[in-house]
């Protein structure tokens, strides 16, 4: 007869009486709880220590611990995170037999979100001490993420001002009705009765109005903004005969997540959502900025996110590289003046394009911006810099977006779409940060 290992679904067994002996000591787990208990989390803890009455809440401390652990192992909605509190180890070992219910998570999440943004810079630093961090050369980027709201919620200006003298007519319509018959009723049953309240149909119209308008507002709002930035450009004179802008006819707005845009991602597909920026280390893969934004196009993010990483590391890199999407004259000479290195490439390359002879001979004097930074990568040191940003940030995102399957905010407003991607990013240093203590502990055996 077939002999097999015991198994007995009903046996009642010993656990460990140590926490630290549920996972294998080099887990992710252990290493996420040391490292919070090294952090200051004083701004979250401070709010807690003003509340003297209520039911005790559950340890900000636990609460971080399981957030960035659930962030590092690509588990990001409350329910899920809650979930994986009763059913997964790892989980249950940061948890210490609490189970917070999904509510109290996402509700921690959003009431500490500016707190948790933080970190990042906390943890940038720690890799910075462990020597993951040089700012020798820096690579930057950007891609696209989905909004939590559906494009076809969207609707274009010219489309808001057709449905907006649509919505009216059909009100005026609907108000005569109503008029029509509440003087019928008052014939029939006298002036002293009450009515009833507005029609359904006539409510739901009016509510659409109402948004359609304030979605205008807004879009209006921002091309004014635009003209403004515009008349700082032109004398007083200029600026005081210039008419005020109104938005293109084709300037859209979203009515789930209005600060959100349409933008076309890395597939060449249309997408309602926000470009979330990264400046990423080359010798580490370590993420030593970051930035989201509801612009399409990258060129604008070149200042921010170098001012960025100078907020963050305390100096600027020597040496940065993105792609074309990023060029621009004024952008590289900005570098320049600051002595940072570019390498941006001012040309799309497809895969296919015929790589050109490195140029010989001085520099002429009197070449462009834009022919001066051609010429220099196509030497074979500028070949070689900008080939970096390949295998710098843009396997980076690969690991966020694949391996991690961050694919969409949870959040709507860009205040919170930044804190969630200030997660995201500390989230991928924490595991960068793990992998080389983990590399470092075996080299030591």
């Amino acid at each position: 007869m077939k002999r097999y290992r015991d198994y007995e679904p009903d046996q009642l067994l010993l656990l460990p009486s140590s926490l630290r002996e549920w996972l294998p000591e080099d887990h992710l787990a252990y290493f996420v709880s040391d490292l919070v208990e090294q952090l200051d989390l004083s701004a979250i803890l401070g709010e807690y220590e003003r509340e003297e009455r209520g039911y005790p809440p559950y340890h900000p401390v636990l609460m971080v611990k399981v957030l960035l652990y659930a962030y590092c192992v690509g588990v990001y909605s409350s329910r899920r995170i809650a979930g994986k509190l009763e059913e997964d180890v790892a989980f249950r070992v940061l948890g210490v037999g609490n189970f917070p219910d999904f509510r109290t998570i996402s509700d921690f999440r959003k009431r500490h979100l500016q707190a948790l943004t933080g970190l990042f810079v906390q943890v940038v630093r720690i890799c910075r001490e462990a020597g993951l961090v040089k700012l020798g050369h820096v690579s930057l980027d950007g891609t696209k993420v989905k909004a939590n709201a559906s494009k076809h919620k969207a609707m274009s200006y010219g489309r808001m001002k057709q449905e907006e003298r649509k919505l009216r007519e059909e009100i005026e319509v609907l108000l005569r009705r109503a008029e029509e018959t509440d003087a019928a009723e008052d014939r029939e049953y006298g002036v002293d009765k009450r009515g009833d309240e507005l029609p359904e149909e006539l409510a739901r119209r009016e509510s659409r109005l109402k948004k359609i308008r304030a979605a205008m507002t807004a879009l209006e709002a921002e091309a004014r903004g635009e003209d403004d930035k515009e008349d700082q450009k032109h004398e007083p004179d200029q600026k005081a005969s210039a008419e005020p802008r109104k938005p293109k006819e084709k300037a859209q707005r979203n009515f789930t997540d209005p600060e959100s845009k349409i933008m076309l991602d890395g597939d060449k597909a249309f997408i309602q959502g926000y470009n979330a920026q990264a400046a990423v280390e080359a010798s580490s893969q370590v993420i030593v900025a970051a930035a989201v934004s509801n612009l399409g196009v990258d060129k604008k993010h070149v200042t921010p996110l170098v001012e960025e990483i100078v907020a963050v590391n305390g100096e600027a890199p020597a040496e940065v590289s993105a792609d074309a999407g990023f060029f621009s004259s004024n952008n590289v000479e900005w570098l320049r003046e600051r002595g940072i290195d570019a390498y941006i490439s001012p040309d799309k390359q497809k895969h296919n394009d015929q790589r050109e002879g490195a140029p010989r001979g001085r520099i002429p004097k009197n070449l462009s911006v834009i022919d001066r930074m051609r010429r220099k990568l196509k030497t074979k040191p500028g070949r070689q810099k900008y080939r970096l940003r390949k295998q710098t940030v843009e396997p980076v995102f690969g690991q966020i977006k694949q391996a991690r399957g961050f694919r969409q905010f949870l959040l709507r407003g860009l205040k919170k779409v930044k804190g969630e991607w200030s997660l995201i990013c500390t989230a991928h240093n924490i595991l960068k940060l793990h992998r080389a203590t983990a590399v470092t502990a075996w080299e030591g055996r």
